[in-house]
């Protein structure tokens, strides 16, 4: 039985990075994330206006969240690039877009 590339590579890979690539974040990790990351500068879980922008029903691109938060905005927001991972971006970008009323 021939194993293929990149299978050969998953199993040679740590344990550790075969499940952050498995992994899918639950909605109530996304929840968590957001608001132990960005809870203290978007108020009410992203429903309104604090120190950044409401983020509920946001009319931005997923292309510009996922920019933003892994670049963030000088003077406005910090970067995010080298905290969250990819998957951890990606159930951000879940999260706020899913942000319905309390």
């Amino acid at each position: 039985m021939k194993i293929s590339a990149v299978a050969a590579l998953l199993i040679a890979a740590p344990l550790s990075i075969q499940t952050v690539a498995a992994k899918t974040m639950s909605d109530e990790e996304a929840a968590g994330l957001f608001a132990s990351t960005c809870g203290f500068c978007h108020a009410n879980g992203g429903r309104e206006q604090g120190k950044g922008p409401k983020l509920m029903g946001t009319k931005r691109s997923d292309a510009f969240i996922i920019n933003r938060i892994r670049q963030g905005k000088e003077g406005s927001m910090p970067s995010f690039k080298d905290a969250l991972s990819d998957g951890e971006i990606r159930g951000i970008l879940h999260y706020i877009r899913n942000l319905k009323p309390d």
